[in-house]
């Protein structure tokens, strides 16, 4: 059920015909092409034509983000609540964005509404930009009258996500991008550099120290098999292989999730932006005035991981037959103490999505007091990696060169 619940969903156009024949377009999200076919068949559509729609694109090749979103609901937010008519809050936020992409977008909200429609189901046509969080916070502040107070929640709940993403991702990939730099160094200096002190050695003569005859073996070994078409062929298909394999195989999905969890020094970063956006999704669903088993099932997919996934099901569960929140999240064992301690205070309290904001304000304090540690970690590692490997191979071709001048 998790791995069904958890499956990307893609945006698809499709063409088809209805039962009496009129020809019928429109967009559709599905997490495959198969299961948006089979949806259509459901409506009394035969699918003709079904394929992913492509990305839009903004001034200079930028495509709509996260951050514009954000923006979008900051505005608005703003807007409104300096009094500004709604239709007219449309216009201003679409005219002063750079991006053609993201005006239309917000024009095509915009004529939705001006034809007597809600803001939400206008939101919901663009699903690869608004997901059922944001629709639904926005329909309960339409329905309460408190649309601006629940716009600006969604744009602090959108920026802090991404802020918190962004220094995950800058975490993860630093030192990534520099073992990635030391080993494209180490292969450029064994197959043009090394081979030639080697054949400088050959001249000397006798027998060359052990660091050194390693070091031109694998020089020899590279140079006699190395092709850069067929390593770059290789590599480039590794990568769309395991791009493939994340995509289509939930399961794969699911594998890289828990271990991801489980890394040195990296789980524990994982763990606690993942904590931080449980608890801050759930705190923004509270104070729309979402019932807890509803704001549930968004909580779970805002996590980003199977483990918090799963966790949040379970809850949503056991909730249903009447368990406390905070008991319920310590039977799953996936949530700390402290989290569970300060949900069951608001529980007592009545102040349930202020402990939430308060642990969330925690956990994103965690986060960048860990991405921190991590870089200061990092950069020593880093150097003594680069000073192994590349200082290494230096040391190795100039040790017969050390011996000599001590045979002198």
């Amino acid at each position: 059920m998790a791995a069904t619940a958890t499956k990307k969903e893609i945006m698809f156009v499709y063409e088809g015909k209805d039962k009496k024949g009129t020809k019928k377009t429109g967009e559709l999200t599905g997490a495959s092409e198969a299961a948006v076919k089979a949806v259509l068949r459901k409506q009394g559509i035969l699918p003709i034509k079904v394929k992913k729609k492509p990305k839009s694109w903004g001034m200079g090749g930028k495509p709509i983000e996260t951050a514009d979103i954000a923006l979008f609901a900051r505005q608005m937010a703003t807007m409104m609540t300096s009094g500004v008519p709604l239709l007219q809050s449309f216009d201003l936020v679409g005219q002063g964005h750079d991006k053609p992409a993201f005006q239309k977008l917000v024009m095509e909200i915009k004529s939705k509404v001006e034809a007597g429609g809600t803001m939400a189901d206008a939101l919901r046509e663009h699903p690869q930009y608004f997901d059922s969080l944001f629709c639904n916070l926005v329909e309960a502040g339409e329905q309460a009258g408190i649309l601006e107070s629940l716009l600006t929640k969604l744009a602090i709940y959108k920026e802090k996500s991404e802020a918190i993403k962004k220094k995950v991702k800058g975490a993860l990939s630093y030192p990534i991008s520099i073992m990635v730099v030391a080993m494209i160094v180490s292969a450029i200096l064994l197959i043009y550099v090394v081979p030639v002190f080697a054949d400088m050695f050959k001249s000397f003569g006798g027998q060359l120290p052990g660091l050194t005859q390693m070091v031109v073996n694998m020089s020899d070994f590279l140079v006699a098999n190395y092709h850069w078409a067929e390593i770059g062929g290789g590599l480039f298909g590794a990568k769309i292989a395991f791009g493939q394999a994340k995509q289509r195989s939930v399961k794969f999905q699911h594998f890289l999730q828990r271990l991801s969890l489980k890394l040195p020094m990296f789980g524990e970063l994982l763990t606690k932006s993942a904590l931080a956006r449980f608890t801050r999704t759930l705190a923004t669903m509270f104070a729309a005035g979402t019932p807890l088993v509803e704001a549930m099932d968004s909580v779970a997919g805002a996590t980003g991981n199977i483990v918090f996934y799963e966790a949040t099901m379970k809850i949503k569960e056991e909730v249903m037959t009447g368990t406390t929140l905070a008991e319920s999240m310590r039977n799953t064992g996936v949530f700390p103490n402290m989290c569970v301690q300060m949900t069951q205070i608001g529980e007592e309290s009545g102040s349930i999505d202020k402990m939430l904001n308060k642990v969330a304000d925690y956990y994103e304090e965690e986060v960048d007091a860990l991405v921190e540690s991590l870089s200061a970690m990092m950069e020593p590692m880093i150097m003594a990696f680069l000073g192994v490997v590349i200082g290494g191979l230096v040391l190795a071709m100039y040790l017969p060169i050390f011996k000599m001048g001590g045979e002198i």
